[in-house]
């Protein structure tokens, strides 16, 4: 559905977005993280098509999005950070505005418009104007005209902001949802959105691609392990089916196996070799080491 080749992007004589490759198949919810300042919404804005990149092809259906600009208003649902509301308007009316613009036909408006309340829950607001609907409603018109032409690739960048903890579960949902049918490209600052709702994740710093995966991938070989007597690093390094192995506590470690290596593995050997094995659990949380791993990476630089 998706695919950026070798895309960068120049602003300002800076280098924001640099070599950059992805791919995205229908169906998938593609989550991209990265720091402020990491070009994810240079990246957001080059795949909804509002933004050149300055090299590379970004292509929607095996189709240059450059070559035909007149894809990204058919097939492409785009929410900003910074939702493009017209506060005099209803909601129903805005949506209705949308609709058009984005190609559809007189008559489908109608039925297009309450799929999109129905699915933002916007029912109770929708002949309210826009100018006197809380930051949350607002967020929420500004979802729906993203979908309400049910467009094959959906580009959301923070949707979640000025959402309530209720509504953000309920988004998580309508992001699943529009998962199955569409393509969606995630961003966001709220890691447990991304475990909720993406099948692979992206994480992008100083404008580089830094890490590719599943939200889940790294907790698949990485496991907690306690033990009853004090183990050295080199206790582990002596072990083959250990790829690295992290002191948490005197008795406690992060423990990475090596691709392959089943888990009753690992128990077998801690108990050999006489450690006394009294914890071993996989560990959670695989997503934000990764995130918190990649956002340190060229700390002093960024300090410079």
């Amino acid at each position: 559905m998706l695919s950026l080749e070798d895309v960068s992007r120049v602003l300002a004589g800076r280098t924001v977005v640099r070599a950059l490759d992805l791919e995205l198949r229908r169906g998938e919810v593609l989550g991209l993280l990265g720091v402020n300042g990491a070009g994810k919404s240079t990246t957001l804005r080059m795949i909804a098509g509002v933004l050149a990149p300055s090299r590379g092809r970004v292509r929607l259906g095996g189709e240059d999005l450059y070559e035909y600009p007149e894809l990204a208003r058919r097939r492409i649902g785009y929410l900003p950070e910074v939702p493009p509301l017209h506060a005099e308007l209803t909601p129903a009316e805005f949506l209705a505005f949308c609709a058009r613009l984005r190609g559809l036909a007189r008559g489908a408006v109608a039925a297009a418009v309450g799929r999109a309340i129905e699915r933002c829950e916007l029912g109770e607001v929708r002949r309210r104007p826009i100018a006197a609907l809380s930051k949350g409603f607002r967020q929420r018109v500004g979802l729906a005209q993203a979908i309400v032409h049910e467009p094959e690739l959906i580009v959301l960048d923070e949707p979640a902001s000025g959402l309530d903890p209720v509504q953000a579960l309920k988004l998580r949902q309508l992001v699943r949802g529009l998962g199955e049918e569409h393509a969606v490209v995630l961003s966001t600052h709220v890691l447990p959105d991304v475990s909720a709702c993406c099948d692979r994740v992206a994480i992008l710093h100083r404008g580089e691609l830094r890490y590719g995966g599943t939200p889940g991938e790294q907790a698949q070989d990485t496991f907690l392990v306690g033990t009853a007597k004090i183990v050295h690093a080199v206790d582990w390094q002596a072990l083959d089916l250990v790829a690295s192995a992290e002191a948490l506590e005197p008795r406690r470690w992060r423990v990475q196996l090596r691709p392959g290596v089943a888990v009753d593995t690992l128990a077998r050997a801690v108990v050999e070799r006489g450690f006394g094995l009294q914890e071993l659990r996989a560990e959670d949380g695989s997503l934000e080491r990764a995130f918190l791993a990649v956002a340190a990476a060229d700390a002093p630089e960024q300090a410079a």
